[in-house]
């Protein structure tokens, strides 16, 4: 036990210290008697309890509490002096001392030195338990960067001295950056080549704080900057290139090269928002946007862009609770084998009936659910409905039609998607070889080695896949090679244009020649007109669907293309 004794009596110390070291006690202990010698033994070294007399030719106990609390320590302290009065011991436990003992009562000054030594350790591991919390509260604990509340409450302190007394505003900036692709990243790399690289983003990222200026890990690949005292908005765009080139050159990995994408917003004070919440929430929208447009680009806020983010919040609430509520349905639009113009398969198509904005097509919120994750949710009960619609048909005998369903990036990024897909097979009873998996070609490209690897494992159940809007994207002949395809769908654009576009009319010989060459099933969309159904059968062209043989359809409005001696077109 370490002691401090405060105390002008060399005897009394020797006394004390023999009485602790008989009770059992392995002492070291020093003895001061002024200020300066207090401060100094506090500074020098870390004290289990101080025990101090009250009163010394030039120091008291009093003054000894002076001097322990400007040291910020927190050691018990316990007055251990000849009768002093009662007004004297009130005055000396409310300034912070922990007990009174009359000096010589070594019984009472034992169990004292027990408990307070014991209120200390409580005391200390409540200090700990709070400073844990206060970190994982306030702390990224990957990267060690504020979280996004500390970031507001750091900002909020600096925006009200932007505006001196001339009432001339200084500008001020948030910059919202958004890594790309840290998802695929995870899913083929794993999650901890994902960390690693945003723990040496956020190191990057580090490099560029100055003075008057915040970085902050918001969450996932978000990050935040907030950067006071600017001048002008061209002082703002060289902040953003700045952080564009922190990034330029290749992050390495476990041997692994990554060449890292941002996408940033920026808002501005005070034109963009007067506090720290809005003016990330704009930064943000802004982000949003130009992660949209193309990689490494940055945008400025603009007041559509609030507009548009209220009411994309608004249809994000509402889409959390669109399963559970029964909001989403299913239409299915026939596929039509053009060598018997019979229906033998129905692309599931879903719809969101939203209480306040009516029937919504899948452009107005699957991409929403495709940003917010939400697509994980939506895209497994349209696969059960699906294939559970698909296996009543077929035990109505209604024939082995199958049933085509969209996957999203999203999905086909998932690990778990062959599990998944087994399992609603599974559970529906639906065989394998009546579903058909539609996956747009820009996806496909995305992650193309992932892709192949997660096709491969789909194809292997007896799965079809089919390329959806093939010829908008950027895939070559040698990576459509590799795939594990089995059906070309060809874009709407190209078949509406027909006859009016001899480009669109030389591409679409030209993927059906591709097809055929592949041995691959050729799926026209968009079919609207007799002269686009004509061009397309002399083109042998094997399947198409469209307007021209019915818009998507409910359930009980799709019975009738469902007997098998139906003739949709002649």
């Amino acid at each position: 036990m370490k002691v401090l004794m405060v105390e002008d009596s060399e005897d009394d110390a020797c006394l004390l210290c023999a009485e602790l070291t008989n009770a059992g006690n392995d002492l070291t202990y020093k003895r001061v008697d002024c200020d300066l010698q207090m401060q100094a033994a506090l500074e020098e070294s870390d004290w289990d309890i101080i025990i101090a007399d009250h009163s010394m030719p030039s120091f008291s106990s009093i003054d000894a509490l002076d001097v322990l609390k400007k040291s910020g320590k927190d050691i018990p302290f316990i007055i251990y002096s000849n009768a002093i009065s009662e007004q004297m011991i009130v005055s000396a436990l409310s300034h912070g001392a922990h007990d009174y003992i009359f000096k010589g009562n070594f019984s009472r000054l034992l169990p004292s030195i027990v408990r307070e030594l014991k209120n200390a350790d409580i005391r200390r591991a409540k200090q700990q338990a709070d400073n844990h919390i206060y970190q994982l509260a306030y702390f990224d604990e990957l990267t060690g960067l504020p979280k996004r509340n500390l970031f507001c409450e750091k900002s909020s302190l600096m925006l009200p001295g932007l505006m001196d007394s001339r009432n001339v505003t200084t500008l001020a900036a948030t910059y919202s950056i958004y890594m790309n692709h840290l998802m695929r990243i995870n899913n083929t790399y794993g999650y901890a080549v994902g960390d690693t690289l945003i723990q040496q983003l956020a190191y990057r990222l580090s490099d560029c704080v100055e003075d008057n200026c915040i970085l902050s890990r918001i969450g996932g690949s978000k990050f935040a900057f907030f950067k006071s005292n600017m001048n002008d908005h061209c002082e703002i765009q060289k902040f953003a290139d700045r952080i564009m080139e922190s990034v330029i050159s290749p992050f390495i990995v476990d041997s692994l090269e990554f060449y890292v994408a941002l996408s940033i917003g920026i808002s501005v004070f005070p034109d963009d928002g007067n506090d720290a919440s809005t003016l990330l929430g704009n930064a943000e929208s802004a982000r949003s946007l130009a992660k949209k447009s193309y990689e490494n680009n940055c945008k400025y806020y603009i007041k559509e862009m609030g507009e548009a983010s209220s009411k994309r919040l608004v249809l994000e609430t509402s889409l959390r609770k669109a399963v559970e509520r029964g909001e989403l349905l299913l239409q299915y639009q026939p596929v039509i084998d053009l060598k018997t113009r019979k229906f033998i398969a129905a692309e599931a198509l879903v719809r969101w009936n939203h209480p306040e904005f009516g029937l919504l097509p899948p452009d107005k919120f699957i991409p929403l659910a495709d940003e917010t994750g939400l697509i994980i949710r939506i895209g497994e009960w349209v696969l059960y409905q699906a294939c559970k619609q698909a296996k009543t048909w077929h035990d109505a005998s209604y024939g082995p039609m199958s049933v085509l369903v969209n996957v999203s990036a999203v999905q086909l990024g998932q690990p778990q998607l062959k599990d998944h897909v087994a399992n609603v097979l599974n559970k529906t009873g639906l065989h394998p070889a009546c579903l058909e998996l539609e996956i747009t070609e820009s996806v496909l490209m995305q992650d193309a080695e992932s892709s192949v690897n997660t096709l491969h494992e789909l194809k292997e159940m007896g799965i079809k896949i089919a390329v959806d809007d093939f010829g908008t994207g950027y895939s070559s002949l040698a990576y459509l090679k590799r795939f594990p395809i089995d059906i070309l769908k060809i874009d709407r654009t190209f078949i509406r244009d027909l006859s009016i576009d001899s480009d669109s009319l030389a591409i679409v010989t030209a993927i059906t020649a591709l097809a055929k060459s592949l041995n691959l099933i050729i799926v026209a969309e968009g079919v609207e007109t007799k002269e686009q159904l004509d061009y397309l059968c002399n083109k042998k062209c094997d399947r198409a669907q469209g307007f021209l043989f019915s818009k998507p359809l409910n359930t009980d409005d799709l019975a009738s293309f469902l007997r098998p001696s139906k003739v949709v077109v002649k």
